[in-house]
């Protein structure tokens, strides 16, 4: 008998890595002689790195970014074989870094999704998948563009702090200083869902 084994992550319990290993672990005490294959699966949020790296050639980076709410953080993203990055929002900017007392999409930022993505372009990463779910953030990616350069000003010229509750004062957005290779670089959204933000289907 062959078993493909693709889970995917066991939100706040185990990762799609871990709950596959449990299940193949479970399978073979029972089934010695059964060949297994492990497939761990992901839709964008916590564990789509890992998923990637199970099935594709490539490697690790660790960056220390700022978190949800700005304070420091550990993150890794991951750089392919063929050059293609790949970043998690829920990395640096995922609920899993927040106590439940501090959960406030209002005040929270992807700032720091931003800075994994700065760390890749830096690289030469000319394309990048990003993986959208598991954020704490509803800030619309406003704190992952303030990472890369641009400005976000209220009617007075000043920045607006992190957090989505700020963008109710935008005026006026500054890219003069954004980051310059993100211009020309290729970025696709890893999402589960196709709910639009705005409008009838919003």
């Amino acid at each position: 008998m062959r078993v493909l084994v693709a889970p995917q992550e066991f939100k706040g319990t185990l990762s799609s890595i871990e709950a596959a290993e449990a299940i193949a672990a479970g399978l073979r005490a029972d089934h010695p002689d059964w060949q297994i294959d492990l497939l761990p699966m992901a839709d964008g949020g916590p564990g789509t790195l890992d998923a990637v790296l199970a099935g594709r050639a490539g490697e690790r980076r660790r960056e220390r970014v700022a978190g949800p709410l700005m304070r420091p953080v550990e993150a890794e993203w991951g750089l392919l074989s063929d050059g293609v990055a790949v970043i998690e929002c829920a990395a640096a900017s995922g609920l899993w870094r927040l106590q439940p007392h501090e959960l406030d999409p209002r005040r929270a930022t992807s700032y720091g999704t931003g800075q994994l993505v700065a760390r890749a372009l830096d690289t030469g990463c000319t394309s990048l998948q990003i993986g959208l779910g598991g954020s704490a953030t509803n800030d619309g990616g406003a704190g992952m563009a303030q990472a890369l350069g641009y400005r976000l000003l209220d009617a007075g010229g000043q920045d607006l702090p992190p957090g989505g509750a700020a963008l109710a004062r935008l005026a006026r957005i500054d890219a003069s200083a954004a980051h310059p290779a993100i211009a020309s670089a290729r970025v696709l959204g890893a999402t589960d869902v196709t709910n639009r933000l705005c409008g009838p289907e919003g």
